[in-house]
């Protein structure tokens, strides 16, 4: 049986796809784009074939960035497709502030995208003069702020030793002011004095509500740093620590004497006026409904003080239906953004040119320190007459003459019908009052079987950082810390000694698991067996 030769234009087709796909097969990211000059950014590239066959040439990096380390991740690892991944992680530090480039890196023929990376000038660190294994440096962005203006807090605490995941920071609490964070605490590297430390940055936004100069109180930073023991070499144990951050103070002006009296305050870097139209696109025409809504940007302030925007009278012939205003926030890396967004319904009742007025709000611009108005132009709106016809008129002798055996049928049809709507629109009230799924109770924690069983995965496929959660979740969920069962029990001390040295040095040798999961096996009977009475499977099941 003869076979029809395949389309030339097909195989071409096959072969680009595959081009693309094998040349997607690396890809490059950052743990961050915007960092300080002197920070750490690690570059992680992942393919799905194995890395050691061919390491990229990183010689472009050398002008912009000093490579500090290159380490190869998860070789034994697969994600949910089944298919082998790798990822090396390069260590980089920026030689200059300014706006730097990755290049593009390439392995064999897999070729990654540039990255571009925000890098800025680095503040002065108040720093003890001796740096100790842990301390905190604050720092606010500007020393004087007016009233109800935003200062920005910024705690970075700086550690040069391995710490346990039980660091805890106390709230900041200040009389008279408004606080609100600014998002989750980020972590990242930075070397000091050639010494590499880890930093964990937490911001918060300051919005003081009187004049005159506030105390900013120190927050107290507890955790538990591991080290060596003295009594049994090579041995780690925990050691509880506190530092506590410096006090600062801040002068907060008055609001000044040139603001407009009768407009509310309203102290921002940036501030933004614009309306939004929905159903004004085409032809307007008389019993339409337009919406516009009035949406207020404010860099600085949060959005409970942001006012609702005057929009002046209507002229005659249109009516406002306003909502409710709604309000939310952002954090970005200049600090609040408050956002507001007024809509109102817009209904012609008859025919002509109308002129809406223009719409003006005051606000200080603390950037400049002076007074500045945003301001939306008059606005032209043109109505057209209706396009439904206008009702026959009825005269009363029309009326009059009719016959009543005529309209007897008619209005007992109207009549059913009615009733016919009232009945379906009662049966879906009822129908959208109940719920579509039945709500289920809240799922209960893992059990203690479950969490042995990840850790064992973990362990099996020697995943540090995998083992290393799976590891915490477990402790959480037993009587005593992590930190007292490792002083307790030598063998899961060293076995822990083992991870936190793969989680955490510069060149650590390849991690292996078996070592964490016999300790806890090994582990006494009661001590977090849970449900398994201290019958645990074994690593590797025959």
């Amino acid at each position: 049986m003869s076979t029809r030769p395949m389309n030339p234009w097909i195989l071409l087709i096959v072969w680009l796809a595959s081009s693309l796909v094998e040349a997607s097969g690396l890809t490059a990211s950052v743990d961050r784009r915007s960092l300080t000059l002197g920070e750490i950014v690690e570059l992680r590239l992942e393919a799905d074939t194995a890395l050691l066959d061919g390491r990229p040439d990183l010689q472009a990096l050398s002008a912009q960035f000093e490579i500090l380390e290159t380490r190869l991740l998860g070789r034994d690892s697969k994600d949910g497709d089944g298919r082998h991944r790798e990822q090396l992680l390069i260590t980089l530090q920026p030689r200059l502030s300014g706006e730097l480039r990755i290049p593009a890196l390439q392995i064999g023929d897999k070729r990654s995208q540039p990255i571009r990376l925000q890098v800025m000038a680095a503040r002065p660190l108040q720093a003890p003069s001796e740096l100790a294994a842990v301390f905190i440096d604050a720092q606010l962005d500007q020393p004087r702020v007016y009233v109800q203006a935003q200062s920005l807090l910024t705690l970075r605490i700086f550690h040069s030793v391995a710490l346990y995941d039980d660091s805890q920071l106390s709230p900041l609490e200040i009389e008279d002011v408004h606080v609100v964070p600014l998002g989750r605490a980020r972590t990242y590297e930075q070397q000091i004095n050639g010494v590499r430390h880890g930093v964990i940055e937490v911001r918060y936004a300051l919005f003081p509500q009187r004049s005159g100069t506030l105390q900013i109180p120190p927050l107290l930073f507890s955790a538990t740093a591991l080290e060596e023991s003295g009594s049994v070499p090579g041995l780690r144990s925990g050691r509880p620590l506190q530092v506590r951050s410096p006090s600062l103070r801040l002068e907060v002006r008055p609001r000044p004497a040139d603001y407009p009296a009768d407009q509310p305050w309203l102290p921002a870097r940036s501030l933004q006026l614009e309306e939004i139209w929905r159903g004004a696109e085409g032809e307007i025409r008389v019993g339409d409904s337009l919406t516009r809504t009035l949406r207020l940007r404010a860099e600085g302030l949060p959005p409970a003080q942001l006012p609702e925007v005057a929009q002046g009278p209507l002229p005659e012939g249109l009516r406002r239906y306003p909502d409710q205003p709604r309000q939310r926030e952002q954090s970005a890396s200049g600090g609040l953004i408050g956002i507001q967004e007024q809509a109102s319904a817009l209904v012609p009742t008859g025919a002509g040119d109308f002129l809406l007025p223009a719409i003006e709000v005051f606000w200080w611009n603390t950037e400049e320190d002076r007074l500045v108005s945003s301001r939306l132009p008059e606005r032209p709106l043109q109505v057209l007459a209706s396009r439904l016809p206008a009702a026959p008129s009825v005269t009363p002798s029309s009326v009059e003459t009719a016959p009543a055996a005529r309209l007897w049928p008619w209005q007992l049809a109207s009549l059913l019908l009615l009733c016919a709507n009232l009945l379906t629109l009662a049966l879906w009230w009822r129908a959208r009052r109940q719920p579509a799924i039945l709500r289920s109770s809240t799922p209960s924690a893992p059990s203690t079987r479950i969490l042995l069983e990840d850790l064992r995965r973990a362990c099996q496929h020697n995943d540090a950082q995998a083992a290393r959660q799976a590891l915490d979740a477990w402790a959480r969920q037993q009587p005593h810390t992590l930190a007292e069962l490792a002083a307790r029990h030598s063998a899961l001390n060293v076995a822990l000694d083992g991870l936190n040295g793969a989680l955490y040095s510069e060149s650590g040798p390849r991690w292996q698991g078996e070592s964490l999961w016999q300790a806890v096996v090994r582990l006494p009977a009661g001590v977090g067996d849970g449900e398994h009475n201290g019958e645990l499977p074994p690593l590797y099941p025959r």
